[in-house]
């Protein structure tokens, strides 16, 4: 068993004891289904924000729903296995809802970070993490860059009609 994925509630056990030694979280969190450069460009900037990383990654359940019924499709320990093996990443968890609120409501990051195609007001969490006097980033979106596209382009060259 990887010492990268855990549950939440040890998690948050963990993460309290480092922000009591003044170190500062960061919290991202997604599908990350068919890792890609976009990821590991994101990854890598987001953990230039803080000195632990936080993985929370949306559950099978939870890919389906907000994804559609063919996805994930890398299933959901294989994408932890693979998020933990980055030299970035500090932890990983999972999360069954739609959207990362209530996790993010548990852990208390200090920095709430995900890709410039959100706006920082739209950042889901984000009401959180600035109340508690966190901060939010908002990291620059690598166009054409995405697990959808590298389906569709997978689906162009390989599928006979």
């Amino acid at each position: 068993m990887n010492k990268k994925i855990i549950n939440s509630q040890k998690l948050k056990l963990k993460l309290l004891a480092l922000q009591k030694k003044k170190k500062k979280i960061v919290f991202t969190n997604g599908c990350f289904d068919i890792l890609h450069a976009g990821h590991i460009r994101y990854l890598k900037e987001a953990k230039k924000w803080g000195d632990v990383l936080v993985i929370a990654l949306n559950s099978d359940v939870s890919v389906h729903k907000i994804k559609g019924p063919k996805r994930p499709i890398v299933p959901q320990q294989e994408r932890a296995e693979v998020m933990a093996a980055l030299e970035c990443v500090d932890f990983v968890t999972f999360f069954n809802e739609d959207n990362p609120h209530r996790i993010i409501s548990d852990l208390k990051p200090d920095i709430l970070v995900k890709g410039g195609d959100w706006k920082p007001s739209q950042i889901i969490g984000s009401d959180i993490v600035l109340k508690n006097g966190g901060k939010v980033k908002s990291i620059r979106y690598h166009k054409g860059k995405s697990t959808t596209h590298i389906i569709q382009k997978i689906l162009k060259m390989y599928v006979i009609t």
